[in-house]
């Protein structure tokens, strides 16, 4: 039985570029990039290359680059960081229903501080309206943050749009990047985001690194407290190893070239299935979506099911492979239980073969649904 990898939403293998980059870190440079002397120079020169390439990813100046542990802290770091810096001026804070729990989940904690949240709705495609952005502003509000695209339905939310009514009203605007990077232009400046978080193992760099883009002058209250490393943004010695995993990781993501043939399978096989099942699989989100994601409704079925009948197939029912019950986001897009818990969630990647997708539709006609 082959192994066929189709959640590159969820997590990415790391480039064997990128693991190479690695391999030299486990014996050295052993210096923390903090140390001054001979062993930690070379560390430091090694962080601060690193920085600058997800700087010239992202459009960034280098010393806008704060390594974290990954995108949940940049998210938190951003959301929580800004609600204590800016708390005399304000508590207001705008989002819309369908982000990630790193978001929600944040946000909840800040409700319980104080802060004043409006969770806007979107479309049936999974779109918030940049007027209702617009018309949720109050004098207190202080932070706006849209995601710029969904994990689940990889539909590309209106930020360039959003960003230029949070700069009309002078108010910072945040966005977790963490699916779009490496799959469509990611350009803070054309954005208008003061902050931006990606994460490395959605980038086929490992686990355990991430950054948040922080625009020269936004003031941010540390979410890690201690010594002055990243700027005085973030405390804890940073990882060289880790940084400079990312830093070769957003060279490899500058070159948008495979995500035309990831762009053209994914297409190929929503045709085959919709050939296959005709008006009994349903497409969710947006015609305006990561170029990799394909997330469908089996109508009359359970996803989870229907995943387990493919064999040594990854792929999952939403942003948890695990997921039992019909998607928030599916169902804050409209869409009915029936067609919520039928969802499956297909995220092709760099490595995906139009061999594998021709094997997966394989199974999908020698198991043909009972009802």
């Amino acid at each position: 039985m082959s192994h066929i990898y189709l959640d590159y939403n969820a997590s990415t293998p790391v480039n064997e570029k990128v693991a190479e980059v690695m391999r030299t870190f486990l014996e050295k440079p052993f210096g923390t990039p903090s140390s001054k002397h001979w062993a930690g120079a070379s560390a430091k020169d090694i962080l601060e290359n690193a920085r600058q390439q997800v700087a010239e990813l992202l459009g960034a100046k280098a010393e806008e680059i704060v390594f974290t542990s990954g995108g949940s802290e940049a998210n938190n770091q951003a959301l929580k960081g800004t609600f204590f810096a800016l708390k005399g001026k304000g508590d207001h804070v705008i989002s819309q229903v369908t982000e990630h729990p790193a978001i929600l989940e944040p946000l909840r904690f800040l409700e319980r501080l104080g802060a004043k949240v409006t969770y806007l709705p979107v479309d049936r495609y999974g779109l918030v309206d940049p007027d209702a952005v617009r018309r949720a502003i109050t004098p207190r509000t202080v932070l706006i943050t849209v995601m710029h695209a969904n994990n689940e339905t990889g539909t590309i939310q209106p930020i360039e749009t959003i960003g230029a009514i949070a700069r009309e009203h002078g108010i910072r605007f945040h966005s977790d990047a963490a699916q779009s990077i490496g799959k469509i232009p990611v350009r803070v400046d054309r954005l208008g985001v003061d902050l931006l978080s990606i994460t490395g193992h959605k980038l086929y760099a490992p686990k355990g690194i991430g950054v948040l883009y922080v625009r020269t002058g936004t003031a941010l209250e540390p979410l890690i407290h201690g010594a002055g490393h990243e700027y005085g943004m973030r405390a804890g010695t940073e990882s060289a190893m880790l940084a400079a995993a990312l830093g070769e990781a957003s060279s490899l993501a500058s070159d948008l070239g495979p995500v035309e043939n990831i762009r053209s399978l994914r297409d190929y096989f929503w045709k085959e299935l919709r050939s296959l099942y005709g008006d009994r699989i349903t497409l969710n989100g947006h015609s305006s979506r990561l170029p990799n994601t394909l997330n469908v409704s089996f109508l009359g079925q359970v996803g989870a099911e229907v995943l387990e009948r493919l064999e040594g197939v990854a792929a999952s029912t939403g942003s948890h492979a695990d997921r039992t019950e019909p998607s928030p986001v599916l169902l804050n897009m409209g869409l009915t239980e029936d067609a919520g818990m039928g969802a499956v969630r297909f995220s092709l990647g760099r490595e995906t073969t139009r061999l594998e997708i021709e094997l997966v539709m394989d199974q999908f006609r020698s198991k043909p649904f009972s009802k």
